[in-house]
């Protein structure tokens, strides 16, 4: 295990399914954790929640959700789900949900801080 699966293990991933679908390939796995960590929805999501929009708004928190997933970031998985859903149902006004997205950028920046040299 590389330090960089055992600190997201310890930061409650899930690790061992990730790495299922990565083919136990750690080198892919940490090249695209790095292309995830800097995709550029997580910056579009928060624009397109404070201009109201909808459909961008729904269009990058669905693109955040399903790499996310992928990699087994459950911390920042079970926060981007909870933008994605009402945003598919179009419950709520995209605005509403720059809370939850504050939350998703404060657990990536402490995720960034965890992983920095890994």
């Amino acid at each position: 295990m590389s330090t960089l699966t055992a600190t997201l293990e310890a930061w409650h991933c899930d690790v061992a399914g990730a790495m299922r679908r990565f083919l136990n390939d750690e080198s892919l796995f940490k090249m695209c954790f790095s292309q995830m960590m800097d995709d550029e929805n997580f910056e579009a999501l928060g624009t397109a929640l404070q201009a109201n929009d909808t459909t961008a708004s729904f269009e990058c928190a669905h693109a955040l959700k399903g790499i996310i997933a992928n990699m087994g970031i459950t911390p920042l998985y079970d926060v981007v789900v909870t933008i994605v859903e009402p945003l598919r149902a179009k419950t709520v006004q995209p605005d509403t949900l720059l809370p939850e997205y504050e939350k998703l950028m404060a657990l990536h920046a402490e995720l960034t801080a965890l992983t920095a040299g890994c």
